[in-house]
């Protein structure tokens, strides 16, 4: 199971559909989703996707407003400050890591290896394990700093993928948008995804 089981970051940045569409991908992929969303990650899906998890879960967010009534992945949820939750841990086993959206604050602090939150933490762990991760951040324009912390994670080992969607598959709504970047993130998780179809395929009738 470890190996379809991905730590799903949520942060601050603007940019909640992609949080809700990368989770719904993996979820249909049949991934068990370790979920930490941070204080601000909360409201943002509060404010942009209408989801509050106070009072449910994104699975139950899929059903009430997609239909969704089977999904064959699970969602964990962990609390952004519990520092002692298995996902802190390099011995607990995991396929890899995704912030999505990824605030320039999270990404400063797993640049720096800070580790204040879990989400830092768990990103720090997904490192040293040498596991896949992805960070989505979509700041715009971005100041050095911001670029150094970028540069810094993929030297580390980590991939970025930037918020910016590709146009080439015709995209007639947000949910396509969004769709693209997830897309993205499964495949750099090793993940099959049927979001997008890939440049050249439409061609060749692949």
């Amino acid at each position: 199971m470890s190996e379809m089981r991905i730590v799903v970051g949520v942060t601050g940045a603007s940019g909640a559909i992609y949080a809700v569409r990368t989770v719904r991908a993996l979820l249909l992929a049949g991934c068990e989703v370790h979920l930490i969303v941070s204080t601000f990650g909360a409201r943002l899906l509060r404010d942009e996707a209408g989801l509050d998890l106070e009072e449910e879960t994104i699975p139950e967010h899929l059903a009430r407003t997609e239909g969704l009534t089977s999904v064959s992945g699970r969602v964990v949820r962990y609390e952004e400050n519990d520092l002692g939750a298995a996902v802190s841990s390099g011995s607990y086993p995991a396929r890899g890591m995704v912030v999505v959206p990824c605030s320039t604050k999270t990404l400063s602090g797993i640049a720096n290896g800070a580790s204040l939150n879990l989400i830092e933490r768990a990103a720090d762990v997904t490192l040293k394990e040498r596991r896949t991760l992805v960070v989505v951040p979509r700041e715009a324009p971005l100041n050095l700093i911001q670029l150094r912390n970028l540069v810094a994670i993929s030297e580390a080992g980590g991939t970025v993928i930037p918020a910016s969607p590709g146009f080439y598959q015709k995209p007639e709504t947000f949910e396509d948008l969004a769709d693209f970047i997830a897309g993205r993130v499964l495949n750099v998780l090793g993940i099959p995804q049927k979001l997008f179809t890939p440049w050249g395929l439409e061609r060749d009738g692949g």
